[in-house]
């Protein structure tokens, strides 16, 4: 049997999507798959002001790329000095001197090197050169349009969470931990858990949302308000909290918690007063026991 080659998958990989996932299985069609990605996001070092919100922690990146076919992940600082490195030297130093490729497969966006002077071609034209092969996979297109980081991170920021479930092969969520609120549906008989969400996460459009919380080995269905509850006197930052679906003597205060998203129930609305804020939250949850259950 032949000797499985050492194939290199380059890219950010935020979200680990449909996209990417078509990477990772062509790379492991030629041999034991090392993903290499970067982190912080290249654009925080080099151009701040345009700093993208992120799909996935580093942590969950490298989980869901291994669970797309990677055998091992590589993650390279992104620094300024690294960015200062020339295509060349990233080929010489990275993929061959400390990966050891021998087939290189990438997005056919890709770049590399000091101001992207490095693309897809040039790394296929000098890969003899340094003796590795190269695929460049062409960009997955759903609805007449490239699947990217980007496009999906825009339909969460628009509140389209079943569409940007689709492009991730799974439930879009967020992490964080429980912490402290104003206690104001506990007493009014919805008890939420407040997430500290991380900063620089995708935060879907305010609304109220289907979904689970997660805590520990325990994830229940969940009722989730995102907004400023302007219902209630007084201004407020705006919070992620969830209820979950028919508990009610939970203490999950600075438990670290996920929160999926499956489905935009509305708009976040101010109501004339408690009693139809209340009859309001009865559909919400039932209509989250409804799509949970399915």
């Amino acid at each position: 049997m032949a000797q499985s080659k050492h194939v290199t998958a380059i890219g950010i990989f935020d979200g680990v999507h449909l996209g990417h996932q078509q990477i990772l299985r062509r790379a492991k069609s030629y041999g034991s798959v090392t993903a290499l990605t970067f982190d912080p996001h290249p654009v925080s070092v080099i151009s701040p002001e345009r700093t993208p919100t992120f799909l996935l922690n580093l942590a969950d990146r490298v989980h869901y790329l291994r669970e797309a076919g990677a055998f091992d992940v590589r993650t390279i600082n992104f620094t300024k000095e690294f960015a200062k490195k020339s295509a060349d030297e990233f080929i010489e130093q990275i993929l061959v001197g400390e990966l050891k490729s021998e087939f290189v497969v990438i997005g056919e966006n890709f770049s590399f090197g000091y101001k992207a002077e490095g693309n897809p071609e040039y790394l296929k034209s000098i890969s003899n050169k340094y003796g590795f092969e190269v695929e460049i996979v062409k960009l997955q297109e759903e609805r007449g349009s490239v699947i990217s980081s980007t496009r999906i991170r825009n339909l969460i920021l628009d509140g389209d969470l079943e569409r940007a479930n689709q492009l991730l092969t799974r439930n879009y969520f967020v992490r964080g931990p429980v912490v402290h609120g104003e206690k104001r549906g506990r007493e009014i008989g919805y008890p939420t858990a407040n997430i500290g969400c991380a900063k620089g996460a995708t935060i879907p459009a305010d609304g109220i949302y289907a979904g689970y919380l997660t805590v520990g080995s325990e994830r229940w269905p969940a009722a989730i308000s995102i907004g400023t509850n302007p219902t209630f006197d007084g201004i407020r930052a705006r919070q992620v909290e969830a209820y979950a679906v028919d508990q009610v003597d939970l203490n999950l205060y600075d438990q670290a918690a996920k929160l999926e998203f499956t489905h935009r129930l509305r708009d976040t609305l101010k109501f004339d007063g408690l009693p139809s804020l209340l009859a309001q939250m009865k559909l919400d949850c039932e209509q989250v026991r409804q799509l949970t259950s399915k």
